[in-house]
């Protein structure tokens, strides 16, 4: 349970796993401009793919240790004998698709580099360059997807990424802030609002 009485959106159950109240409380939905946490929250969403956020979430660090911290530069590099052993590793969901998609996606990322493009730059672009406020009072009302996210997900997949369906994209739209999709009645959709 949650040491305080704010209310909160209801997508994390009774907030009784602090791993998770604390990624409502103060990253969900904050607007992420930074090239290497973008490609994390791609691929940790992409990961979430037929499992709980809870599931992926919890294995975050290990995905961190994994997959370099991160660096898109070295993911592109990883050989197939790497992407061997990440299968065995239980500190990540041992999809060979999802594993091999966040190769290709960092290899995408460099990809767009080249022709002078950034990440942070392409995914924002879906939403102006400003986060997307929304007034959704209840659960039922926030989408799974958007017009916004169908064309990411198409534009993505021109691009050579993989695992990023609209529904992925929304989601990676939601957590890095690209959408204020906080529940009215929650606080932080206010405190993401000013």
């Amino acid at each position: 349970m949650t040491t305080d009485d704010r209310s909160r959106c209801d997508w994390g159950g009774a907030w009784d796993d602090p791993l998770m109240l604390t990624y409502h409380d103060e990253e969900w939905g904050v607007p992420v401009h930074d090239e290497r946490h973008l490609f994390e929250l791609l691929t940790l969403e992409g990961a979430q793919a037929g499992v709980s956020w809870r599931t992926v979430l919890h294995r975050r660090e290990g995905y961190r240790r994994a997959f370099a911290g991160f660096a898109i530069d070295a993911v592109a590099r990883f050989t197939a004998g790497q992407v061997e052993r990440l299968l065995q590793d239980p500190g990540i969901i041992r999809n060979r698709a999802k594993v091999e998609s966040t190769v290709r996606n960092a290899g995408a990322v460099l990809a767009l580099r080249a022709d002078g493009g950034s990440l942070d730059a392409f995914l924002w672009d879906f939403v102006g360059g400003t986060p997307k406020r929304n007034q959704f009072e209840a659960a039922a009302e926030v989408p799974a997807q958007t017009a916004e996210s169908k064309a990411m997900s198409r534009a993505l997949k021109r691009r050579g990424f993989s695992f990023v369906g609209p529904t992925i994209c929304y989601a990676l739209m939601q957590s890095a802030g690209m959408v204020n999709d906080h529940l009215v009645s929650c606080f932080r959709h206010a405190e993401l609002d000013a």
